[in-house]
């Protein structure tokens, strides 16, 4: 399935889409994407209804973030060793974890805001794995029971507030609109490997990320089992695992997003998003 929010900012409705690509009302069946709705027999309760039984959604409405209720915003970095190497940093000997604010979350068109004194503002593309059942001390071989989908995420960074202040990676990370998620939670049963998706970021036309999740340091199930050593992890909690190259950081001369920009990115079978690129204040 694919499981979508649509609606105004802060008062989105559950929806699914068909298989002709029209988005299907879930309001009466379930409260929202997230918490039970999303655990294995929420997803199997939803699976077993017909989608042409469900109103259908006319016009084009705003999608919001695919899940609701994101408890953690969990990032990877540098995980894909041909990023690692155009920042310039060694491939991890374990994953490197770095927490995102859940305040940064958009939907996949939202404007990405450019923060008050930004300077280098950043793309990556990344592959977003949702949880769908609380998970903790998982072994390797269980950790993808206990997911319940996936979708594109955009880890839009800021590198100056990143790298060149004082502290955590956090700062460079949270700021307002730079979590854009979706435009579907598509359930696991969809994905045959998420280890071979391939992706893609392009900026006003011009491809700059052609990769794959092939050429990832720690796959899935490991980063799931990983994370789960250190802290429960909940229905909604995003995983965003990282960015293949091809991000301005790593470009010669270095390229930074700037208003009036346009931003395309997606996965295959994932979907894609658009954001249009503007100052914030």
């Amino acid at each position: 399935m694919k499981l979508l929010r649509y609606g105004p900012s802060g008062a989105e409705k559950p929806g699914l889409l068909d298989a002709d690509g029209n988005i299907r009302d879930l309001s009466g069946t379930i409260a929202d994407i997230g918490g039970s709705a999303i655990s294995p027999e929420g997803l199997a309760r939803l699976a077993a209804i017909d989608p042409a039984s469900l109103p259908k959604v006319e016009g084009n409405p705003r999608l919001g973030p695919c899940v609701a209720g994101t408890g953690k915003f969990i990032c990877i970095g540098l995980n894909y060793a041909d990023h690692a190497a155009e920042s310039g940093m060694a491939v991890p000997s374990e994953p490197v974890i770095f927490m995102k604010a859940t305040s940064a979350i958009v939907g996949p068109n939202d404007d990405v805001l450019v923060p008050r004194g930004s300077q280098k503002t950043d793309w990556e593309v990344e592959l977003g794995i949702v949880i769908g059942k609380t998970a903790k001390y998982l072994t390797e071989a269980e950790a993808l029971d206990y997911v319940a989908g996936y979708c594109v995420a955009h880890d839009v960074s800021e590198r100056a507030f990143q790298t060149e202040r004082q502290g955590q990676w956090t700062k460079g990370k949270s700021c307002d609109t730079f979590g854009p998620t979706g435009p579907w939670l598509v359930t696991k049963d969809e994905v045959a490997d998420p280890q071979d998706l391939k992706m893609w970021l392009t900026v006003n036309g011009e491809t700059m990320q052609n990769g794959s999740t092939k050429t990832m340091v720690y796959g899935v199930a490991h980063l799931v089992s990983y994370l789960s050593q250190f802290m429960s992890l909940h229905p909604g909690d995003i995983i965003s695992t990282g960015t293949p190259p091809g991000v301005g950081m790593g470009m010669k001369p270095q390229r930074w997003l700037k208003p009036g920009d346009v931003v395309e990115l997606g996965i295959d079978g994932l979907g894609s998003q658009k954001q249009h690129v503007r100052a914030d204040g």
